[in-house]
């Protein structure tokens, strides 16, 4: 293990740049929420809800989320494989490429420029682009575990092959588009193929990169941060292959009630209750993996982040199959309901991984200690309030809004106009941007412990620096 050198810089630099477009998507969903509710925050025409919306889900989800993974992959596969990047000059451009790209999408976003198409919304010559930094990156993390030194394939490079491969089929095809000019295009699909081939894309990209990329983050960083082996291999690998099996057959629950045949809602509705199954195999190998030294909970202060982790995680694979029922779907589709879900699996899943994940890898990288625990543990309690309360105020705020838009009079006349359910929906958007708010101090918290982390590892070497020169 010491006659070769990790590629460290590339790893920390994907960190770092991730955090200043994270910083960016925050205080964009914080201004959306406000919006909401308080229409005078509109600032036409670059900062309306239209265009933030998709800012703060496409920077959040790209330029936070993907980056984090991008660079914890890097730093990963080294460790697993026992190998350096087998491409470090490539690895490092697709750091380049990265930033541009997300830069680029941040721009024309705000322009208005988008493909409307959820969750894929860059435009085609930023998708080219996209997919040439996908072809690079793949051939880095693919080169090194084909080189690798270590024969065993631990679990969470299994869920790094499939992240890589499924994100490269779904991206492709639904971006399949036809441009009529340098920033518009019309996708290829028309009426329901194109609902039907966004939806195996967009729930497919949240399956890959919010679950499985982060599941590969959690079978690593849980143990190596709490020195507790994973309870179960065996677990990890059969819930590995279930998972890729069934996910890729459930988009259209996404289109329940819709016109598309009911034996593909069906399918996607058998399928998305299958998942229950793989999920928590995983939830429960992280479970029994913590509970064989409860004591973790006490001393190493990584252990919470991970175990609420995989509570919203088990919360979040039950609520999503259980909401995908035709008889619970007909009351929360199109409603609060379902933000609140997916922001528990983002604020709540997502988000405590990946800064457990980075509070694990920067003193390591920089050979220091953590700059605060206190500060770590405040910004745990801060994300984990906010995103509860943003979560729940959300929930209960779906379900009014359905009964009120089903509600009907003796004559059959809709009791509420959908005016008034806005005007009663209204004390629950506060609420969310409350919630927001406390998380946003939470992550601000966060920053500033790394940040001061990176100071003080820098802070000797520039002292001796300073006695050199002072006695030279």
């Amino acid at each position: 293990m010491n006659d070769y050198q990790y590629d460290n810089q590339t790893v920390k630099l994907f960190i770092f740049s991730s955090i200043v477009w994270g910083v960016i998507g925050i205080l964009a969903g914080v201004w959306v929420s406000i919006q909401m509710w308080n229409p005078a925050f509109q600032i036409p025409p670059y900062f309306t809800f239209g265009r933030l919306r998709v800012v703060h889900t496409n920077i959040l989800a790209f330029g936070l989320v993907l980056g984090t993974l991008m660079g914890m992959f890097y730093y990963i596969v080294m460790r697993l494989c026992k190998i350096p990047l087998i491409f470090p000059k490539l690895a490092r451009l697709t750091l380049y490429l990265f930033n541009i790209g997300i830069f680029l999408g941040l721009v024309t976003l705000l322009s208005g420029k988008t493909q409307a198409l959820e969750y894929a919304e860059f435009e085609w010559p930023i998708d080219i682009a996209v997919v040439i930094l996908w072809v690079i990156f793949a051939t880095v993390i693919f080169g090194t575990i084909i080189k690798r030194k270590e024969q065993q394939m631990y679990i969470s490079l299994w869920f790094m092959i499939a992240t890589i491969i499924v994100i490269a089929v779904i991206y492709v095809v639904n971006n399949l588009s036809i441009p009529v000019g340098l920033l518009k295009s019309y996708h290829l699909f028309a009426g329901l193929n194109s609902a039907n081939v966004q939806w195996w894309y967009g729930h497919n990209a949240v399956g890959a990169e919010l679950t499985m990329a982060v599941l590969a983050l959690f079978y690593y960083f849980l143990p190596k941060s709490t020195g507790l082996p994973i309870y179960s291999h065996r677990l990890s690998i059969v819930a590995f292959w279930s998972l890729v099996f069934a996910y890729m057959w459930t988009g259209a629950h996404h289109l329940i009630y819709s016109p598309i045949p009911d034996w593909i809602q069906t399918t996607a509705i058998a399928f998305t209750l299958f998942l229950i199954a793989p999920s928590w195999g995983s939830v429960v190998n992280g479970y029994y993996t913590i509970s064989s030294d409860w004591s973790k909970m006490r001393t190493n202060y990584l252990t919470k982040f991970f175990l609420l982790a995989i509570v919203f995680y088990g919360l979040q694979t039950l609520q999503g199959p259980i909401q995908g029922l035709r008889t619970v779907n007909q009351l929360i589709k199109y409603t609060d309901w379902v933000p609140g879900h997916v922001h528990m699996g983002v604020m709540g899943w997502d988000a405590l991984v990946l800064v457990a994940a980075i509070y694990y890898v920067i003193p390591k990288l920089y050979r220091t200690e953590i700059y605060s625990i206190k500060i770590a543990n405040t910004h745990f309690w801060l994300v984990v309030i906010g995103q509860l309360i943003f979560s729940i105020t959300m929930w209960v705020a779906g379900i009014q809004q359905g009964v009120m838009w089903q509600a009907t009079s003796p004559d059959g006349s809709l009791m509420y106009t959908f005016s008034e359910s806005v005007s009663a929906s209204i004390p629950f958007w506060k609420m969310r941007t409350l919630g927001g708010i406390i998380f946003t101090v939470g992550m601000l918290f966060f920053i500033y412990n790394i940040y001061m982390t990176v100071r003080k590892a820098k802070k000797p070497a520039t002292v001796s620096l300073e006695i050199q020169e002072v006695k030279a």
